[in-house]
């Protein structure tokens, strides 16, 4: 049997998913209104959700956190406090304030009370240092920025001038709200769904990170679809989410499938595949969120007890490979995978509702799958000037209609937001999102993710833009030039990063020069693990496709040209040996 007849959802795979939504009936019968009926002008937000399911249910179990929990009553208590504060600070609907945490229930209640007042919550990645953290505080123009303590390190990487003038820790966030009101701001009712509620950090397709926009109509939307008709969680249900939270799979996805239902969230300080079931056994979770790379991870430890000995009956979350997906629901006795395709500045997503295997699921939206050009990124035009869609089976760029009913949220940035509506596509005056993404139908609305365009690729779940790194590279004194891309590692989700540098002096790179360097100005997962030393690189306007030909070429055809691969923060880039590759698949390189 072919693999693309394997990936085909049939009929069968449809009648049996059917038949096993009876018992999730009355969940998704509660949420399919809000999905069909609900509206940018009506007046349910993120923050009357909240107070409402707390003021419905004050001793339920809202977040959990290394096996402490917290009630909804005490939580909104505390939410509300902490919203008297930041508006006795002069945070007015329409403010930003940045929050820049770790996961931790204060990262969340601070969320909630920037929202409550209308204003927008920042959500900063704290793996940024420097002159990007720079860049995304000035994206965010706020004047009140709310700090965790264990993230004061990013802050006080960039100049005093671009922090914001009133910074807030955690603990000024108890301490000077103590004696402050406890009830609900009388703003909150009256704030209507189109308010925008976060901005998320994404790196998109070039350049420095953009601010993608959540307003919480889409936030509700999200609740409605994947929390409401995919996850289906109960109230009396624990959701897991060790993701960051300054994304949308933990922020969005998970959130919003808990406060959904008026369940629990039980929140992960950070992944770890050797504790994560001891984790999930702790905080006595039923529902975890994923993202491929962590799936990958938990596979690649032994097996022990503990691997069964839980009570998850449910994950979400995007990028599981389909050729771990038995084996991974096999071993870890997972009943559904609730695959999803979505992006922090979509305006449709995909959620596998029928529990068929190895597909990001199904979209009631409209969308089209169409030819496009590897080099641009932009769809095909016939002689008409119209957009042509791709064959049945054949890979294609995924494009979604955009319409009142299915706004585009964009970015802060408008330039950025033109760049991704397509006009005209298939008749005068339509307009359609380009995903930037590469999709195959299988059949009955379902599709299944290929690969991304652009100069951004995919290494642990997070978006790697090009340019940042070849700039973070080009910073360092040995470098002359570089160009990055992303290249193919067996068995392992998205690409791995690799450069082609020109050095100033020499041929013989410093590797533990570099790696400091690199370690320093980037993310973990923005670290490219193999660089290649050559001579030139060219510098005509052609050089796009000398970038196609040395990702072509990868780490597999560098003729006599160094090679050097990342092999961890203490040991840096080392010449390339036989077997590396296989310990990036292995997850023993590089060691951090």
């Amino acid at each position: 049997m072919s693999t693309e007849s394997r990936s085909r959802v049939g009929l069968k795979d449809m009648a049996k998913g059917v038949v096993g939504l009876a018992s999730d009936a009355t969940v998704m019968l509660r949420n399919a209104p809000g999905l069909a009926l609900r509206k940018p002008t009506s007046t349910m937000t993120i923050g009357s959700l909240f107070q409402k399911k707390a003021g419905a249910h004050p001793d339920r179990p809202f977040l959990r956190f290394e096996g402490k929990s917290f009630t909804y009553g005490e939580c909104n208590r505390r939410v509300n406090r902490y919203s008297a504060l930041l508006a006795d600070s002069g945070v007015v609907a329409g403010d930003v304030v940045g929050v820049l945490a770790k996961n931790k229930p204060d990262t969340v209640l601070a969320m909630l009370a920037i929202v409550k007042l209308g204003a927008v919550a920042g959500m900063l990645n704290y793996n940024q240092r420097g002159a990007v953290l720079e860049h995304s505080l000035g994206v965010l123009e706020a004047d009140v920025i709310v700090v965790d303590p264990d993230a004061r390190e990013a802050l006080d990487s960039v100049p005093e001038k671009a922090v914001p003038k009133n910074v807030l820790s955690f603990d000024d966030l108890d301490a000077k709200s103590a004696d402050l009101s406890q009830e609900n701001p009388s703003i909150t009712e009256t704030l209507p769904a189109s308010t925008k509620a976060f901005y998320i950090f994404t790196s998109g397709t070039t350049g420095m990170p953009k601010a993608s926009v959540m307003s919480h109509f889409r936030w509700l939307t999200g609740l409605s679809g994947i929390g409401g008709m995919g996850v289906r969680l109960r109230h009396d249900d624990t959701m897991y989410a060790c993701l960051p939270l300054y994304h949308n799979n933990a922020l969005t996805v998970s959130l919003s499938s808990v406060l959904g239902a008026g369940a629990c969230l039980a929140i992960g300080k950070q992944f770890s595949a050797s504790k994560f079931w001891d984790d999930i056994i702790l905080n006595r979770a039923t529902a975890f969120c994923y993202i491929g790379e962590l799936c990958r991870y938990l596979l690649a430890q032994p097996e022990k007890d503990t691997d069964r000995a839980h009570s998850v009956r449910v994950a979400v979350g995007n990028g599981m490979r389909a050729e771990i997906w038995d084996t991974f629901a096999e071993r870890f006795g997972i009943d559904r995978i609730v695959e999803f395709y979505a992006a922090s500045e979509s305006n449709l997503a995909f959620i596998n509702i029928f529990n068929v295997k190895r597909t990001v699921g199904f979209c009631p939206l409209p969308y089209k799958i169409v030819q496009y050009d590897g080099e641009t990124g932009e769809p095909l035009r016939n002689d008409a000037g119209r957009a042509m869609e791709a064959a049945k089976g054949e890979p294609g760029l995924l494009i979604s209609e955009i319409n009142d009913r299915i706004p585009f949220d964009g970015y802060t940035d408008p330039k950025a937001t033109e760049k991704k509506i397509i006009k005209d596509a298939f008749a005068e005056g339509d307009q359609w999102f380009n995903t930037g993404d590469l999709v195959r139908d299988q059949g009955f609305s379902h599709v299944a993710f290929v690969d991304r365009l652009g100069d951004t690729f995919r290494w642990k779940g997070e978006n790697v833009a090009t340019t940042e790194v070849e700039g973070a590279l080009d910073a360092d004194g040995q470098i002359g030039q570089s160009v990055v891309f992303g290249v193919e590692i067996p068995d392992t989700d998205g690409k791995a990063g690799m450069a082609a540098v020109t050095l100033k002096n020499g041929d013989k790179l410093d590797g533990s020069q570099l790696a400091k360097h690199l370690y320093d100005a980037l993310p973990s997962y923005a670290l490219p693990l193999f660089v290649r030393v050559v001579e030139q690189l060219e510098q005509t306007s052609t050089f796009k496709t000398m970038k196609v030909e040395l990702r072509d070429q990868g780490y597999s055809e560098v003729g006599e040209d160094p090679l050097y691969v990342l092999a961890g923060k203490s040991d840096g880039y080392v010449e390339y040996y036989d077997g590396y590759v296989d310990d990036v698949s292995g997850a023993k390189a590089p060691r951090n």
